[in-house]
């Protein structure tokens, strides 16, 4: 039996069903997606739609986007024009938010790829239709961060000077700076998230071809590369998933570990920290979880996918937020006591600046932000599934990690051993201009994709659907799981 023929779940299966068991058997579909199949026509119709239907809402949004990205470029036209020195970076303090974009950015991008590997490999039924919309969000927050270390660059049309290929002067880049595995890490990561993304979009792209007519048959029918549906391809893209999962999670794990290298390999105050590796990854994953359920909201509400995106998948996504904030404040405070607890005249001048400084306000936020509203809310399984309550959280978690990268890097960097060369940084406006446009162009990208090609992975649902089932056993509903061969 195909997936598109699997009956699913029926009134009809079980002999003698009383209003009682048909009220339990509804109740069990609008819980859970795997459980709710639907003609196949159907489930192709909800899918397709929302790529050749553009709202108003979603024009506005384009227009302003676009129009933070276009102020994007001339902002970094004029930089590249006049050089850094219009920007607010002074000695001490020659990091700034373009470092923090960076290190914000890469940690957006890492969860959501990471969400679907790491879900997929541990079986969890529920993320199938969550998958596609945190991996786009994985390949733009990737592409926005790329950008950032040619932004902070005095001369960026030099960046080729970055890779480490061989030139007419001999010269390679220092393998013992942390900045050159950036590089490599990024680019790793970025690729092999672009291949997985792909992998997954072909049934669907085939799907929309055989759907499509014009410009969108001859454009879908060269990214299938002649898809048919048979069972080798079938095969064939399992294996490759498959390989795709379980490498992208170490690499995940390696990229941001590198970029907390970035730091603790300094002898900076506040930098020079053991725990920084996983403290980073932690956070990566906790501002990614957060952003990807802000995608997913929005997704729903904007490209009406009410029947794929239920509040069972916002429940779990909530969990894992809630699990993450527990895990961010234990390695954050880890952090901070230890040289708390040294004493060190530098750590104790930190201390205080986050206490009583100009840092304060910020410090308590960030502390609110990423601790008291996760913790304080998440816990009830009733506001983990108002979607309004998980939007807000979601924002408040955003606005707390970025306060910590920037706390991290011009914060620390204003205070070091030697008084007198201490300074505050004051953001002028090309790099605040730049950091705004930065997330109108992930959002400008984003809008596009959905313009273009499936939000959810439509082969994925049905096979879950075609897997799951119901079993009455005495009074009770039972759900079943039947293993692919």
């Amino acid at each position: 039996m195909s997936v598109s023929e699997y009956p699913g779940p029926s009134i009809g299966q079980f002999p003698q069903a009383d209003e009682a068991l048909a009220g339990k058997i509804e109740h069990q579909r609008k819980e859970h997606l795997n459980l709710d199949p639907r003609p196949a026509e159907e489930m192709n119709q909800m899918v397709l739609d929302p790529m050749y239907r553009t709202s108003r809402l979603l024009w506005m949004t384009l227009m302003l986007t676009g129009g933070l990205v276009v102020a994007y470029g001339v902002t970094f036209s004029a930089q590249m024009w006049y050089g850094l020195g219009i920007t607010g970076l002074m000695r001490p303090v020659m990091w700034g938010p373009y470092i923090v974009n960076l290190v914000y950015f890469i940690g957006v991008g890492h969860a959501g790829t990471f969400i679907s590997a790491a879900l997929r490999a541990l079986k969890f039924e529920w993320r199938r239709p969550i998958s596609r919309a945190a991996e786009i969000v994985t390949v733009f927050g990737l592409m926005c961060a790329a950008a950032f270390p040619v932004v902070h660059l005095g001369r960026s049309w030099k960046v080729y000077w970055l890779i480490p290929l061989p030139n007419e002067r001999m010269l390679w880049p220092s393998f013992h700076s942390p900045l050159m595995w950036d590089f490599m890490a990024i680019s790793t990561y970025l690729s092999c998230s672009v291949i997985f993304v792909y992998l997954s979009l072909l049934p669907d792209i085939a799907m929309a071809r055989d759907h499509s007519k014009g410009w969108r048959y001859s454009f879908y029918r060269a990214l299938a590369l002649g898809w048919r549906g048979a069972e080798h391809e079938w095969h064939n893209l399992e294996t490759a998933m498959n390989v795709f999962t379980y490498g992208i999670i170490p690499v995940m794990f390696s990229v941001h570990t590198v970029v907390s290298w970035d730091f603790a390999m300094a002898i900076q105050p506040g930098w020079h920290s053991t725990i920084f590796g996983p403290y980073f990854v932690i956070g990566a994953l906790f501002s990614g979880v957060g952003a990807v359920m802000i995608a997913l909201i929005l997704l729903r509400k904007l490209l009406h996918l009410e029947y794929y995106l239920r509040k069972e998948h916002f429940n779990g996504m909530a969990m894992f937020l809630m699990i993450l904030s527990m895990a961010w404040a234990y390695f954050y405070f880890n952090d901070y006591i230890v040289p708390w607890y040294g004493n060190g005249p530098v750590e104790k001048v930190i201390m205080t600046l986050f206490a009583e400084g100009w840092a304060k306000p910020l410090w308590y936020l960030m502390l609110f932000s990423n601790i008291i509203v996760p913790l304080g809310v998440l816990w009830n399984s009733k506001w983990r599934s108002n979607l309004t309550v998980l939007f807000v959280v979601s924002l408040f978690v955003q606005v707390g990690m970025y306060i910590e990268r920037y706390l991290i890097v011009p914060g620390s960097l204003s205070l070091n051993e030697i008084p007198a060369s201490w300074g505050i940084y004051h953001p002028q406006v090309p790099e605040s201009l730049i950091t705004v446009a930065t997330f109108g162009l992930l959002v400008f990208a984003y809008v596009i994709f959905t313009r273009i090609f499936p939000m959810i992975p439509l082969w994925e649902v049905r096979e879950g659907q075609a897997m799951h089932g119901l079993r009455k056993v005495g009074q009770a509903l039972i759900q079943t799981k039947s293993e692919p061969d």
